[in-house]
């Protein structure tokens, strides 16, 4: 039987300039020791986003007239709508407060992932990182070269879903795991062959690493999950975005 543990790894407040890797590094060897083979690490976008300078002051930000218009639909700051928009490739749904976008990365979110919590100064926003696949391999590539073990790495959101309640972590980046596992064709407990199965392992761990992480403290930013048997492989996250064409909710 397959044993999951899991170890949150504090941090200092991470800030713009910052090495992510080395942070995550001295956090794991000081609080558990270090890496071990086979660890999966999932590490929150916003700690990755901040480090890389994709922090905007929406003080300084001049919304166009198209933002000022949707911002009156909606009722949000023109500078919020105007970011949000410079994030996305397309418009899927507004309501009030909330634009629900296609991002440049194609994920479906609302706000393009443009964020106001857990960033340092009153009228900042993050967005999401511009490579979230790259930052997952370069910290894996820092954590090989460091401490010679490798471990698979997930870059994390919080998003939201269609007809259920709540937010909760998915993969935006990842490397070193194979993100969907593909069961179609193999047979049930019954011996029925399976039809459409394909589970989401990526999304799977990463919402499993958003119950220690939270959303109110910024301080654990990221967590080791040790003992989950993957499949290894470097499938970007980009390429488990579900196409338009087989999208009945678009």
């Amino acid at each position: 039987m397959m044993e999951i543990v899991l170890f949150p790894l504090p941090t200092p407040i991470v800030k713009i300039g910052d090495d992510v890797s080395e942070i995550l590094i001295s956090s794991a060897e000081k609080n558990v020791g270090g890496f071990k083979e086979g660890d999966v690490l999932v590490v929150t976008s916003k700690i990755v986003s901040t480090a890389g300078g994709r922090v905007i002051d929406l003080t300084k930000v001049s919304p166009s007239e198209f933002a000022c218009s949707i911002a009156k639909l909606i009722d949000k700051p023109p500078s919020h709508v105007e970011v949000i928009l410079r994030e996305a490739r397309s418009i899927i749904r507004m309501r009030q407060k909330m634009i629900i976008t296609e991002t440049k990365h194609g994920f479906i979110c609302a706000n393009s992932g443009v964020d106001q919590s857990n960033v340092e100064g009153e009228k900042c926003a993050v967005t999401l990182p511009k490579d979230p696949d790259k930052n997952a391999r370069d910290i894996r590539k820092a954590i090989k070269k460091r401490c010679d073990v490798d471990v698979a790495v997930i870059i994390s959101d919080t998003f939201g879903r269609p007809f259920r309640q709540g937010v909760l972590n998915v993969a935006v980046g990842c490397s070193g795991l194979i993100p969907v596992i593909d069961l179609r064709g193999e047979e049930d407990l019954f011996g029925y062959k399976l039809q459409s199965t394909e589970i989401a392992v990526a999304d799977e761990l990463a919402a499993t690493a958003g119950l220690l992480m939270g959303q109110t403290d910024a301080r654990i930013p990221a967590v080791i999950i040790r003992g989950y048997r993957y499949k290894k492989g470097e499938i970007p996250a980009r390429k488990i975005i579900r196409e338009p064409e087989t999208d009945i909710f678009r």
